[in-house]
């Protein structure tokens, strides 16, 4: 059975300013809102920063964003789309029309596997590379506009990842 709010009447529990998931819903929407003209200096949208922030990691891509430091392995197979679906808790559906846009850009190339033609793997170009170093500043930017300071936002992506951590759906 679910818990009642600390000091909620049992009427109270369905005002719109008493629901969890309106406050992340307004949050998201709030620092996508944020985000918006920041990624428009580079010509992306929030998702595909999204997207490139995972590639930049998985290709570990540094803040000098160079391409020649990749190891002949990872820039040889590239990253499974499963693998980026999952990472970023999107499904085919939404992602592939994303890639295609990302690739049609410049910022990517997609890629069918040789050994297996069912699977599509995602690379970086040198664009997609070169936005690193762009993108470098904007998470301290956000910071900086959010008048947060560096312990208050560790404390709050905590309680977040806990929260999502106790919600049942999407890992």
């Amino acid at each position: 059975m679910p818990k009642q709010g600390l000091s909620e009447a049992p009427e109270n529990l369905l005002k719109l300013e008493n629901q969890l998931c309106f406050m992340l819903y307004s949050a998201s929407r709030k620092m996508t809102a944020a985000y918006r003209p920041l990624l428009s200096e580079l010509n992306i949208t929030y998702p595909q920063y999204l997207v490139l922030m995972v590639l930049w990691e998985y290709f570990d891509i540094t803040a000098s964003g160079d391409l020649d430091l990749l190891s002949s392995e990872i820039k040889k197979t590239g990253i499974k789309v499963g693998m980026l679906s999952s990472k970023l808790q999107l499904d085919n559906g939404t992602l592939t029309p994303l890639l295609k846009r990302m690739e049609q850009q410049g910022l990517l190339v997609r890629k069918r596997d040789e050994q297996d033609e069912r699977v599509v793997r995602i690379y970086l170009t040198e664009s997609g590379v070169s936005l690193r170093v762009r993108a470098g500043k904007i998470p301290e930017k956000i910071l900086c506009d959010s008048g947060l300071t560096g312990d208050e936002l560790k404390s709050i992506y905590s309680d977040l990842r806990g929260v999502l951590n106790k919600i049942p759906g999407i890992v």
